[in-house]
């Protein structure tokens, strides 16, 4: 790291359990943000802040109005822009020493490409069709995954290596037959509390590089932000599941 890197990373230097290895950590680091939305937009910007060296980004969307209540990566002046154009332009206002790669497809055909890529993946979008083919392939490249979930005033939190013989993965927690999606189009959301979820992910893809502290890995949590109640739950592996236990 240069003269200026080390200014700008200075406060994050001082912590003992980062250090200049660890913010060297960061810098080597490449992360796979899927979803550029309420979730995305938070975890993009601390993660550039915070220095991480190569950020891909995925999104297919266009920035849209009702958007502007929570993707605050976005700003009015984006309406109609592609989302991922957008989210670069911030990204790289915040933090130009950061590598910034677009996707505006992905698909089955290019989805195990790109996470083998990375070393952390960061779910972010909103539906269970989604999820599920991120977390399979998340399995079969070895890479953990941090899955959040957010509506209404609530937000889910969890850190998958459904790779490892004992921990579960993401669809040991919910199956395919029995999901059904909900999303803020339909039911609403506060924006700060995505703020809250995307900026956990966040910190949480920053202890998963490090190996800080807990780091959710068979564990779910759960922030109602009427009450601000945080609770965990212990997520047990599926010993049926088609995906960790009886192959992707």
């Amino acid at each position: 790291m240069n003269d200026q890197e080390l200014l700008r990373y200075s406060r994050q230097i001082l912590l003992p359990q980062i250090s200049i290895e660890g913010q060297q950590t960061l810098k080597d680091a490449t992360l796979l943000l899927i979803g550029m939305g309420g979730l995305g937009s938070p975890s993009a910007l601390y993660l550039a802040a915070a220095g991480i060296g190569h950020l891909i980004i995925a999104d297919f969307d266009k920035v849209e109005l009702s958007n502007l209540q929570r993707q605050i990566i976005h700003f009015t002046d984006d309406i109609g822009r592609k989302k991922v154009d957008s989210a670069k332009d911030k990204i790289l206002a915040i933090n130009p020493n950061t590598k910034v790669t677009t996707i505006e497809k992905l698909n089955q055909d290019n989805l195990n490409g790109w996470v083998a890529k990375a070393d952390v993946v960061l779910d972010g979008t909103d539906n269970f069709n989604t999820r599920f083919k991120i977390n399979k392939v998340c399995v079969v490249q070895k890479t953990p995954l941090i899955s959040a979930a957010v509506i209404r005033f609530e937000g889910q939190l969890s850190v998958f290596k459904g790779y490892e013989a004992t921990q579960p993965c993401y669809q040991c927690l919910y199956s395919v037959a029995g999901s059904s999606d909900e999303n803020c189009t339909s039911n609403g959301i506060l924006s700060p509390v995505a703020g809250m979820m995307g900026s956990l992910q966040a910190l949480q893809a920053i202890k998963v590089l490090l190996n800080l502290g807990e780091q959710l890995v068979g564990k779910l949590m759960l922030i109602d932000a009427l009450d601000l109640s945080f609770r965990k739950i212990k997520i047990n592996k599926d010993e049926s599941c088609k995906i960790c236990v009886h192959g992707a």
